[in-house]
């Protein structure tokens, strides 16, 4: 297993950044890491989980017909929640290094879809934003077969598929957030993962 903190993982991402623009690697992570980040979306569940919101700020909405899912955002008071960011922060700091791309902070949230839930094709930042530069997905599911549904899809600008990810624990997407429309077809177990965004201090983009 690619030690995540390691100058070959950071070198590995960054390459697959410049030429392809994502990367989808498989049980990156460490099994105690995912271990410990399912326990703590178990054990968060309930009132620290709420339903899901489209858009930003005075534009969020709920709308149930494009998302379904539950979520609650991680928190450095929470130890598995902060190795995860730690990490996440490590990553920000190898991307900038490689490609001057001016990361300046990380937010995440868990997100959990009930059997039935989904989320429809969407991209994660508008064109031109800048609020979200890179994307990450990380799933936390044990075991999970092919008839669950729940996957997730990356199209392309031409909405062209370009690959069906299945969500089997310690697989870690990573994708420049306004490049890729992407969604999760409906799932027929509950599924959870943590889906974070990199962002920019200002208007300044040199990738």
């Amino acid at each position: 297993m690619t030690d995540m903190s390691g100058e070959a993982f950071f070198d590995l991402v960054a390459d697959a950044l410049q030429d392809a623009g994502y990367i989808v690697l498989p049980q990156i992570v460490a099994p105690m890491l995912i271990g410990l980040l399912r326990q703590s979306l178990a054990e968060q569940q309930g009132p620290n989980f709420r339903d899901a919101a489209i858009g930003r700020g005075g534009q969020q909405q709920l709308n149930q017909t494009v998302r379904s899912d539950r979520i609650r955002w991680l928190t450095a008071d929470n130890q598995p929640d902060q190795q995860w960011l730690s990490l996440m922060d490590q990553l920000r700091i190898g991307l900038n290094r490689r490609l001057f791309m001016g990361l300046f902070d990380y937010e995440s949230h868990y997100a959990w879809y009930r059997p039935g839930a989904f989320y429809r094709k969407h991209v994660d930042a508008l064109p031109g934003s800048r609020n979200r530069i890179l994307t990450t997905v990380l799933f936390l599911n044990e075991n999970w077969q092919s008839d669950e549904g729940g996957e997730l899809q990356l199209f392309d600008d031409q909405d062209q598929l370009l690959q069906q990810i299945t969500p089997e624990a310690g697989t870690l997407v990573i994708f420049l957030s306004e490049r890729f429309p992407h969604e999760v077809l409906p799932t027929r177990r509950g599924r959870g993962s943590i889906a974070g965004w990199f962002r920019v201090s200002n208007s300044h983009y040199g990738f």
